[in-house]
Order: structure tokens, then sequence, then C-alpha cells
């Protein structure tokens, strides 16, 4: 099975952000969206049919994997993917990147043609673009994370050119501590509020023992996109279906406005056997409970 290891617009002005963010979320309610990486393998062999079958499972929205490495969108052009996005009443408004630091043979990351990336992204209409994942040989102490944070200062001021925001997206290791600090600390601090949001994989939080309620007060508004997938209440903490888990998300939803939520995307790194399944059970408990 492959895994993410391997596979790969707030005020300024804090109070107004404020004020813009509950509307952010009122304007996008309706929108439920799924991370294509839950679905890889059927995007690799039929994206067409598998953009079909999301579409008619009842998600709107999407966010892409894979354009790092191919500079294409599953193997299409910007305008040809848009369209068959169109046709299934689908919008792709967010896509994952790699900063590409330890990929030096990559196109199409942070390090290497971000512009092209950015200028593909536009093509497609996407909002948001996500720093997705640190590999080990680019993480190291937190001196590293700060050189991390201003290249993604660079970046995105590059993607605010084209309308874009890019966001950096955690997973549990940025919440092992040196000299009393997490690396997400660094990320947080070190880049600029309005060049670099975070979109928030609440499962990893919970994995790394964090509570995203006191990350939403402490960064209003810092919080555009979120990765909505549950954790089963086992030792091992695996992923399982929204609503199927521990994870008290009712609860967090009531906070999207001080997060600053603009689009959610359910996601399901691994499932236990047909993806649809999963994603179709996890889409029936979003709309019910959460939207």
């Amino acid at each position: 099975m492959t895994s993410r290891r391997s596979f790969l617009k707030t005020s300024a002005v804090l109070g107004t952000g404020l004020l813009m963010a509950p509307n952010l979320y009122a304007r996008n309610k309706k929108n439920i969206g799924i991370q294509l990486y839950t679905v890889r393998d059927a995007m690799a062999k039929d994206p067409v049919g598998t953009l079909a079958k999301i579409s008619k499972i009842g998600f709107n929205t999407v966010e892409g994997a894979t354009y790092t490495g191919t500079q294409k969108f599953y193997g299409m052009e910007p305008e040809e993917f848009k369209q068959v996005l169109s046709d299934n009443g689908l919008k792709m408004v967010s896509g994952h990147y790699m900063l590409g630091d330890g990929m030096p043979n990559a196109k199409g990351t942070i390090a290497n043609e971000w512009q092209k990336a950015v200028d593909d992204a536009a093509a497609v209409g996407l909002k948001y673009m996500v720093c997705a994942y640190l590999l080990d040989g680019e993480r190291g102490n937190l001196a590293n994370y700060k050189l991390t944070a201003d290249k993604l200062n660079v970046a995105g001021s590059i993607c605010k050119k084209s309308d874009i925001q890019l966001c950096y997206h955690n997973h549990d290791f940025e919440f092992k501590q040196e000299d009393g600090k997490y690396p997400y600390e660094i990320l947080l601090s070190a880049t600029d509020k309005d060049k670099v949001k975070m979109e928030m994989d609440i499962y990893w939080i919970y994995r790394a023992k964090q509570d995203p309620i006191k990350l939403f007060n402490e960064n209003p508004g810092r919080f555009p996109l979120w990765h909505v997938k549950d954790m089963d209440n086992t030792p091992k903490q695996m992923f399982t279906e929204v609503g199927n888990g521990v994870i008290p998300f009712k609860d967090i939803f009531k906070h999207a406005g001080k997060a600053g939520l603009d689009y959610f995307f359910n996601e399901q790194d691994v499932c236990p056997g047909d993806p649809f399944d999963s994603i179709t059970k996890s889409y029936s408990y979003i709309k019910t409970n959460l939207v």
C-alpha cells in the first residue's frame, strides 16, 4: 500500500480578519470536499471515471495530490482537467505540492519550477496550493525549520501574484519538541500570516496529542483548510471513516469561524476495503452531522 510518506484571506489587521472568517465558512458551508489521495489508485487507472463516481457520491470540491513530478493533473493538461471537473460538477480548489529540497530531479515543487506550478494551478482555478509533506532530510533542527519557513514565505509571495494562497499541511513530526519548542511553532511564527496559512490535518493533530481548538484560539484565521479524517478507537490509532472514530468533529466545527475555515476535505490514507465505500460513509456522516 502506498503511504503518504512515500507518495507522494485573512486581513493583516487581526480584527478585520476575525470579522471575515465566519463569512468564509458561511459562504462555503455546502461544499464537501475530498482529497484525491484517498482514491489514488483509482485516479491513476481511470481519473475521468473516478471523478464521476466522486461526484455521484455528493462531493463537489476536490484537492489534488499528484502534480509533483508530472507537471500535469492526473496526466491531463490544466485546461483539459478543468473541463473534466466541470463536466462532473466539481471544482479543484486546492492541490498538494512538495518542498522539493530532497527531490532534486522533481519539477513543479517549491524548489524547482514553482512559477510553472503556480501558473498551472491558476489555469485550473485553484485558490490554495499546499506544501504537503517534508521528507526526512528536509526536517532537521529548529534552525532548519526556520529556513523552510523562509522558503515558504517566498513561495507564498509568488502565489499571491496569482491570487492563490499558500498553506502548509501538518503531520505529527512537527510536534516533536526540541529545546522546548515544536517545529510547528517555528512554522507558524516565522512565516508571514498573509503569505502562508495552514491546512490542519485534524487526525495528525490528535495523533500528536495536540488540541486543534487551542491552536485556533492562539492563531485565529490561520487555518482556512482542514483535512477531516477520523481515528479509530484502538491502540494503533488507525485511520477510519468520519464519525466512526474518536475525534469530536461536532465540537471542532463549532470553531470554524475562529479558525478561518474556507474549505475542508475528507481524507482517509488507508481504507479497510474499497475506498469508495469508506468515502461514502464519511460523506454521509459529514452531510448529516457537520454541515
